[in-house]
């Protein structure tokens, strides 16, 4: 065997490619976020209600947020988005925001009253910066640090303007209070949309749907084999002893239809497992436990069914082609990470009908959003339903057409030999 070229050479082909698509899927697309950052939403809010002084109304927030929207232009990276503080929560709570710079309401009586002569001891003015963990821990880093730059960029520019305005009074100012002029706003960092403690900080809705979807691709390739052995296909062997049952001819039609049936009723197990195991005994934060259920089995099942089609049309290859489409190219295009707006063009491309990415904000949608609809759980389930009613038509299409034309996974006893040979190779 080890002198046979056709091994060698055929094996050296697949693993080549294997290890090819994985190294190019997996660090193409994460190894470089901030060079492919493109449009990544943060909130500009100001609530500041100004000030009345000298018969005009002033109000600061809306120049710091102006200043800070002109300052970005040109930068393609984030995407500002001025929005009142009811709309940034909103949107902080559904996952459409990685964060946020919050201009308080008594910003403008704050900021003067540091050079006012009737304040003896002036409240320093804050601006908030929120954070949002849920969207994804490594997208909310990347917006804590533009959102701080740009905080900090505008109470240096208010801070010019303060120490222009105690130049004018022509009163002598102490070291200190000069100090506090030149960078007058404090900076404060808190969490937009609070997570519980045992929620991965916000990455355990990527780690459940990927074990939803290694169940439901390892689930078929076991299953496969289960009833390729019960049909005869197959042997099984338990360390020295080997099982081969009698083989059983049947059309590959019937055998997806078997394979299919048992996919979903053990889809009900596995399910019901994977949510016992990680909410019941290692405590993960998790509400609407009914519905939890309810996706953590219909996940399985539609990628059960469909990894069951790839191998049911495709046969031994079906194998590698469930890896590179559950795995390779879903991983990196999930958005869980690194979020979307920090991956190549063709990641972005991916990830419209990936699997993971869909399942991965259904499931972000159940365990931190209050199972919002508009906060992934439609898309999901949408995505879903037309996945399963693809598999099941790719699937049976397929395999009925190679049944029409009598490729048998085993030639039947009443078949010629020499009309059996292409079925044969075929298998």
């Amino acid at each position: 065997m080890l002198r046979s070229p056709r091994l060698w050479i055929g094996s050296g082909l697949i693993l080549a490619v294997v290890s090819t698509l994985f190294a190019l899927l997996y660090v193409g697309g994460n190894v470089n976020p901030k060079g492919n950052l493109r449009d990544l939403p943060v909130a500009l809010v100001n609530s500041d209600k100004g000030l009345d002084a000298n018969g005009k109304h002033m109000n600061l927030g809306e120049q710091v947020v102006s200043g800070i929207k002109k300052s970005a232009e040109g930068n393609k990276s984030f995407d500002w988005q001025v929005l009142s503080r009811q709309e940034a929560d909103k949107k902080l709570g559904q996952g459409k925001l990685y964060g946020a710079v919050v201009v308080p309401q008594n910003f403008t009586a704050a900021v003067t009253g540091l050079t006012s002569p009737q304040q003896t001891q002036p409240a320093r003015p804050t601006m908030t910066v929120l954070t949002n963990q849920s969207a994804g821990s490594f997208g909310s880093s990347m917006a804590s640090q533009a959102t701080q730059k740009a905080a900090h960029a505008a109470s240096a520019q208010l801070g010019k303007q303060l120490l222009d305005r105690a130049a004018a009074q022509k009163a002598p100012l102490a070291p200190a209070a000069k100090l506090l002029l030149a960078d007058p706003v404090s900076v404060q960092v808190a969490d937009g949309h609070p997570l519980g403690t045992h929620s991965a900080m916000g990455l355990s809705a990527f780690y459940y749907a990927l074990v939803l979807v290694v169940c439901g691709m390892l689930g078929a390739n076991a299953l496969t084999n289960q009833v390729d052995t019960a049909l005869g296909y197959l042997h099984s062997d338990f360390g020295p002893f080997r099982l081969r049952q009698p083989l059983q001819h049947t059309s590959r039609v019937r055998t997806l239809a078997i394979s299919s049936v048992l996919m979903l009723a053990f889809s009900l197990v596995m399910g019901s497992i994977v949510e016992a195991a990680t909410v019941g005994i290692l405590g993960m934060d998790a509400s609407h436990l009914g519905l939890l259920w309810v996706y953590s089995v219909a996940t399985i099942a539609v990628v059960g069914i469909s990894a069951l089609t790839l191998l049911s049309v495709f046969g031994v290859p079906g194998m590698l082609l469930s890896a590179i489409v559950f795995v390779a190219m879903a991983v990196p295009s999930s958005g869980a990470t690194v979020p979307l707006e920090a991956l190549p063009g063709f990641f972005r491309w991916l990830s419209e009908f990936e699997p993971l990415r869909q399942i991965t904000g259904g499931m972000r949608s159940i365990l931190y959003y209050d199972a919002q609809a508009d906060a992934g759980l439609t898309r999901a389930w949408v995505s879903m339903g037309i996945a399963l009613v693809v598999a099941l038509l790719f699937g049976f299409g397929v395999t009925r057409l190679y049944d029409r034309k009598g490729l048998h996974r085993v030639p039947r006893p009443t078949e010629p030999a020499d009309e059996a040979v292409p079925a044969t190779a075929a298998a």
